[in-house]
């Protein structure tokens, strides 16, 4: 029996059994089987080749049809890749092929198309919005069950019942572990904590085509968390989707001079926010850290009372 027929059987004996305090117990010893299978899957493969990454952020652009090819469709059957430049940074976006029903499953090159996604920074869904929430449900659906949580934060974890935890743990081969929960947690979150293979990234839902529905819709979709909704017939708030994505990104720009002159606004080191001044040094070079001095970055700076920075400083 292969991988996939074994991770089937397991989906099919969870969505069978009862759940109740009898059950939890095997239930999240099935879970924990059923993560390490699809843990197996994820995994890189040496003779798969993937789309090189580019540029200073990678954005995974996603939709689900059931169409191959029409003018109304969605018609990329392969991973196409391109370069959106704002701002002073190359954001490369991959166009990926669709999701279809099935695709956690290995339909329609499934288990490809989401391990480009998993290396991305952020995930954009197109979706349309004549078509109600079908394909939304469907692309979180296929994502969340191949180790992709959307717009959520990875689980901190507190004390739960001592033999449930440590079977979970056995099951992984890890018999000798300190384990702190911080914060309440389901045998699901701490599979995935165990395992370490789920990835959480934002996740920006752009409603195309409302050209094609009503204003009263077009407020309710736009008024909905994560969603920008936009006309690419049209040409209608492409900008603000570019501005929602930056944000989303959470890139700033570091902008450096030399001694004496001007700073150098057309040349920018693109970096994540919170990076700080070490980050900056081993992007210039990997040797510049180590000879960093602790000092004011210029004397105005100083009399601003800018203070002092070190390595640490965040920029």
């Amino acid at each position: 029996m292969g991988i996939l027929e074994k991770i089937s059987e397991f989906k099919k004996e969870i969505t069978w059994m009862q759940k109740n305090k009898a059950t939890e117990y095997h239930l999240g010893l099935l879970k924990a089987k059923l993560a390490k299978y699809q843990a197996q899957l994820l995994e890189p493969s040496k003779s798969t080749s993937s789309k090189g990454r580019s540029g200073d952020a990678q954005v995974a652009l996603m939709t689900s049809t059931a169409s191959k090819a029409a003018s109304y469709e969605f018609t990329t059957l392969t991973c196409v890749p391109g370069v959106i430049e704002y701002k002073g940074t190359n954001i490369q976006l991959l166009d990926l092929p669709r999701i279809i029903e099935g695709t956690a499953q290995g339909k329609g090159r499934g288990w490809q198309v989401i391990a480009v996604a998993r290396t991305a920074d952020v995930v954009i869904m197109m979706l349309d919005p004549t078509k109600g929430e079908v394909q939304r449900s469907l692309l979180e659906k296929n994502l969340e069950s191949m180790g992709i949580c959307l717009n959520k934060h990875k689980p901190n974890i507190y004390f739960k019942p001592k033999k449930l935890v440590q079977l979970i743990l056995h099951e992984y081969k890890i018999f000798n572990a300190e384990v702190l929960f911080r914060e309440d947690c389901s045998p699901d979150e701490f599979i995935d904590v165990t395992v370490g293979n789920w990835v959480y990234m934002p996740c920006l839902y752009v409603y195309n085509k409302i050209d094609q529905i009503s204003v009263e819709e077009v407020d309710r979709l736009a008024r909905k968390p994560n969603s920008v909704v936009i006309s690419c017939g049209m040409k209608l708030n492409l900008d603000y989707l570019l501005e929602m994505l930056w944000e989303y990104l959470a890139l700033t720009c570091i902008y450096t001079k030399k001694r004496g002159q001007r700073p150098d606004f057309t040349d920018a080191i693109i970096l994540r926010k919170g990076a700080s001044v070490e980050h900056v040094c081993h992007r210039i070079h990997w040797s510049l850290a180590s000879q960093f001095n602790t000092k004011p970055p210029d004397p105005g700076s100083a009399r601003l009372g800018w203070g002092l920075f070190s390595l640490k400083s965040v920029l």
